[in-house]
């Protein structure tokens, strides 16, 4: 009997069908992805698994078979005991998904009592046990945390051992890596990976990004508006796929060994992904790649500032920001630790400075300062050729950085009005041009937030960094939580945007494929200082720190055969 059998699933909502005659089967110890963009219907199908629809006024058709229980007709005290017991999810944000009153070890322990009724003590003890097997150091003092005093891996890493605890039959993880960093992510993956090898649990992944499934799964379940697309081996439908969809979404992914790309191709694989979503998409116009220069190895034996990697010698001289020694602290006394130490660097007009590193490595902190959303404590930040250029900011949340109580096109009008401007009619013509810009409607003025899609607030954002006329945007993590179609596009407009412009850009990620395919030059930082600098392809072709090789170790790939090598890679560079 197989551990999960689903049959003719369907979903909906209302009128909306987000799952349309769904079928799958996962075998006992089976690994499984189910992989497409946002909106697919792949979160919901994971829901339906565990009855999490009961109640909500969705109505569930079809069969779903989940270790042993049918699900639409077990009773709620059947669900109870397979939720859990059986079958346990590990969801996307962990910090929503953990209750921040009580210590994590005590909300492990919780989840264990009610399936394994033992006392306090045991279950207690069983929390610390589940936290060492995830790789939480020093689980005994760490279980009497609460959810804010673990990283994001840290706190991912709890409910993978709360979802352990009662040592289910399968693991069901929505979208576990989203958000976290490319060093972080792969820790996750390598446990999901161990876990399985030692437990023999079956694994259904849920996932936008297609390099983790190659990471993490046997088969690949490619879904797109509720239905299946594509199903077979990991190793043939990533290296070999038969349908055009799964084609495009494959090209879309950014390739770490992929040299930069010119813009027809990124807007040609804009395209394909705009086609596969039906969003709107960018065509810029072609332009050379940039040249290579010397090389930064570290900050202790060079000034930590990325050489020019300039399309002309005009433009390597045309500087609009630099900075010098940077440094910023947090906390007072024997507490303070400097988040950004000892940085310089230089911004060109028409260039892109990608600046990499895991969470905690001071990049946004640094990106706040050339914003001036922060004071350095020491060191300056020196306007190009003497006048200081206007540095606007795109967010990598463009929920909580735009009020849901006023319209789009009020927020874009703020820099307007800050800069003096009173004649309504001229703003709303000029906002009514920037949104039209970026991809989206004059008409979308008087929508508010909760109404567009992620890409198209991210739209929104670029468009009030326009507002101001700037000459340097610094974007931090602007493509994180988009679906990679999705992140194509926000990307392809970026770069049209600089071309037509001349803006420079400093693209803050932590996604090493992205950096790469936007970058002239890139600096990478690790706590607080930059240790490798310069052109961006000699700095993934050949990096001369260890950090930098770790983290390009870390990034996943879509070769199953390529993946298990890095993954072996990680563990050689973990013992070194």
């Amino acid at each position: 009997m197989s551990l999960v059998e689903v049959t003719d699933l369907t979903v909906e909502f209302g009128e909306l069908r987000a799952v349309d005659g769904l079928s799958f089967r996962l075998e006992q110890g089976a690994a499984l992805a189910l992989v497409g963009e946002s909106g697919s219907g792949k979160s919901t199908v994971a829901s339906a698994l565990l009855g999490l629809h009961r109640g909500t006024g969705a109505k569930v058709g079809g069969a779903i078979e989940v270790a042993g229980v049918d699900v639409p007709a077990a009773s709620d005290e059947e669900l109870r005991r397979l939720r859990g017991g059986k079958a346990a999810m590990v969801f996307q944000d962990p910090l929503s998904s953990l209750d921040p009153y009580y210590a994590i070890g005590d909300q492990i322990a919780e989840v264990y009592r009610v399936h394994a009724r033992v006392s306090r003590r045991a279950a207690r003890a069983r929390g610390v046990e589940v936290l060492e097997r995830v790789g939480i150091p020093d689980a005994v003092r760490r279980s009497r945390s609460r959810p804010h005093e673990f990283s994001g891996g840290m706190r991912q890493r709890a409910l993978i051992a709360m979802a352990l605890a009662c040592e289910p039959d399968l693991l069901i993880a929505d979208e576990p890596t989203t958000a976290l960093d490319v060093t972080v992510q792969a820790q996750i993956l390598d446990l999901l990976h161990t876990l399985r090898e030692e437990t023999g649990m079956g694994l259904l992944l849920v996932t936008h990004d297609v390099g983790v499934a190659a990471e993490s799964v046997d088969e690949v379940l490619v879904m797109r508006h509720g239905r299946v697309v594509e199903h077979g081996a990991v190793g043939d439908v990533l290296t070999a796929p038969s349908e055009t969809y799964t084609r495009e979404l494959l090209g879309a992914v950014p390739r770490v060994d992929a040299r930069r790309v010119t813009a027809g191709a990124v807007a040609g694989a804009a395209g394909a992904a705009g086609a596969a979503s039906g969003a709107p998409v960018e065509s810029p116009d072609a332009s050379s790649a940039p040249a290579s220069g010397a090389r930064s190895t570290s900050a202790s034996d060079a000034p930590s500032d990325p050489e020019p990697s300039a399309r002309t010698v005009a433009e390597a001289a045309d500087v609009v920001l630099e900075a010098r020694g940077l440094r910023r602290e947090f906390g007072r006394g024997k507490r303070a630790f400097a988040a950004v130490d000892d940085v310089s660097l230089t911004i060109r007009r028409g260039e892109t400075l990608g600046i990499v590193g895991e969470s905690g490595s001071g990049k946004t902190t640094l990106g706040r300062m050339l914003v001036g959303l922060l004071e350095p404590t020491a060191g300056e930040i020196r306007p190009g050729g003497g006048v200081r250029p206007d540095v606007q900011m795109v967010f990598q949340d463009p929920v909580s950085s735009l009020n849901p109580r006023r319209s789009v096109g009020e927020s874009i009008a703020d820099p307007l009005r800050a800069r003096g401007e009173k004649d309504e009619t001229r703003i709303r013509g000029r906002v009514t041009e920037l949104l039209e810009r970026v991809g989206l409607q004059g008409a979308h003025y008087d929508r508010y937030p909760h109404e567009f899609s992620g890409g198209q607030r991210q739209r929104v954002g670029i468009a009030r960094a326009l507002a101001a006329d700037p000459r340097v945007i610094v974007c931090d993590e602007p493509v994180s939580a988009l679906d990679v179609t999705t992140q194509a596009q926000v990307v392809a407009l970026l770069g049209e945007l600089q071309r037509e412009l001349g803006l420079a850009l400093v693209f803050v990620a932590h996604d090493l494929a992205v950096v790469r395919q936007v970058s002239d030059r890139v600096a990478v930082m690790r706590r607080g200082r930059i240790v490798e600098s310069g052109p961006a392809d000699e700095v993934y072709d050949n990096p001369q720190d260890p950090y930098t090789r770790q983290l390009l170790a870390a990034v996943p790939a879509l070769d199953p055969e390529v993946a298990a090598r890095r993954r072996a890679a990680r563990r050689e560079l973990a013992a070194a």
